[in-house]
């Protein structure tokens, strides 16, 4: 899977509650607000943490630091925190109410003794406190929710963490703090997993991409220890984990990376097969906590039909194509603020952001801005040009926020520069 993972910046790694989200998260750059018609419409980047500055290359630092990112795979914001998995760094940092301006040094570190230590699994120490190659991220009623891809876990802590170096209360995956094998060092089975890179929770249900099982997984609330799944998704059974479920089709994963849901449908990125999938519930007066069972899909973005999984990357692309789409995020509609709720994509090896103005609701609807990209036809890293305020290089994690101010903001893991930056989107 090192397709996946490469960027610009050379590498080949495998592969957030408090901090403020104002402008002054962001000032190290500025950018003038785009014109009217322009294809991001009115968004524009306010600023980034991570790599200290745009023009050439953004390279990691030799050594980490608190500020530092080194391919970042995943990102949470709310209105007083960002968090995020600095995922060739093998950690977890969080900035809590960051001081003013951009590349601000982080306040915790997770998965290191200290901010300046390296390497997998605590830089040597062992897996019962360290972390290799973590990936998806969330935060629930403060609770933090990481999977931590290459050890093959999740990792729970029960509030926020505000000192560096604290250890995960809950393990999910493995029979015990010190195991990283996948599937538990053994077959496939409904209590282990292989690289789980994304998860959501959807209504009152935590979701996990299972991708390396090429599956979905589900548990009503969040899971204890060795707590089995109550839905299985993508394969016949919690035994299989056949590519494509054996075949191409409207409920298979290739690889299966991130989830969103708006109440009614459940958007799945099978980043593989180079398309969305999504469900919909046909009681609108519940919300929905995705599937009760391994079932079709009812929408198809990114492909003509179920069946098909190409990709066309010497092509212009389009408002419906995708190439590796690693991440969705979706802000659900709100009738008290008149707000038609938003969907936003990571369309990674696109080198672009995919953002529609209200949640899709038939297959293949268009797109109707694009970020990263001067128009909805060029895909280049970069745009085959300097590192800018407004580029990106293989984007993989999204997070939205509706701020108290009534913006809507999304938090972007620009990866290949090595950087978080975050956009403002109305």
């Amino acid at each position: 899977m090192t397709e996946m993972l490469a960027g610009t910046s050379g590498a080949s790694v495998e592969a957030p509650s408090a901090v403020s989200l104002d402008v002054r998260v962001s000032t190290g750059f500025s950018a003038p607000t785009a014109a009217p018609g322009d294809v991001a419409g009115a968004a524009r980047p306010i600023g980034w943490l991570g790599a200290p500055a745009v023009g050439g290359l953004t390279l990691p630092a030799a050594e980490p630091t608190p500020s530092q990112l080194y391919a970042p795979r995943g990102v949470w914001i709310d209105e007083h925190c960002v968090v995020a998995a600095d995922t060739g760094n093998h950690r977890i940092l969080i900035w809590h109410h960051p001081a003013p301006g951009a590349h601000a040094p982080a306040d915790v570190v997770l998965g290191q003794p200290d901010f300046v230590t390296e390497g997998a699994q605590a830089g040597g120490r062992g897996p019962a406190n360290g972390l290799r190659l973590p990936t998806g991220l969330i935060v629930h009623e403060g609770r933090l929710v990481v999977a931590d891809a290459w050890n093959h876990r999740l990792l729970i802590w029960n509030r926020m963490p505000t000192e560096s170096d604290t250890p995960a209360d809950v393990v999910v995956g493995q029979s015990d703090r010190e195991s990283v094998d996948e599937n538990r060092g053994g077959g496939c089975g409904p209590r282990g997993f292989y690289w789980p890179f994304g998860l959501a929770m959807i209504g009152e249900r935590l979701w996990v991409a299972d991708t390396g099982n090429r599956r979905l997984v589900a548990w009503d609330g969040v899971p204890e220890p060795d707590q089995p799944p109550e839905v299985v998704v993508g394969q016949p059974d919690a035994s299989s984990r056949d590519e494509n479920g054996g075949q191409l089709g409207s409920h298979s994963f290739r690889w299966p990376h991130d989830l969103a849901s708006d109440g009614e449908r459940m958007f799945v990125a099978d980043a593989g097969n180079h398309r969305l999938l999504a469900w919909v519930d046909a009681d609108v007066s519940v919300p929905t906590s995705g599937p009760t069972h391994d079932t079709a899909a009812d929408l198809v973005f990114g492909q003509p039909d179920f069946e098909t999984a190409g990709e066309f990357p010497y092509s212009p692309q389009s408002p419906t194509s995708l190439r590796f789409p690693y991440a969705i995020d979706i802000l659900a509609p709100r009738a008290d603020v008149d707000d038609d709720g938003l969907m936003v994509v990571a369309d990674t090896a696109n080198n672009r952001v995919l953002v529609w103005d209200s949640v899709a609701t038939r297959s293949n609807a268009h797109a109707d801005r694009v970020l990263g990209q001067h128009d909805f036809s060029t895909s280049g890293e970069n745009r085959w040009d300097a590192v800018g305020h407004d580029t990106f290089c293989w984007p993989y994690g999204l997070s939205t926020h509706r701020a108290l101010d009534g913006s809507v903001r999304v938090a972007v893991a620009d990866s290949g520069n090595n950087r978080i930056t975050i956009w403002t989107l109305r």
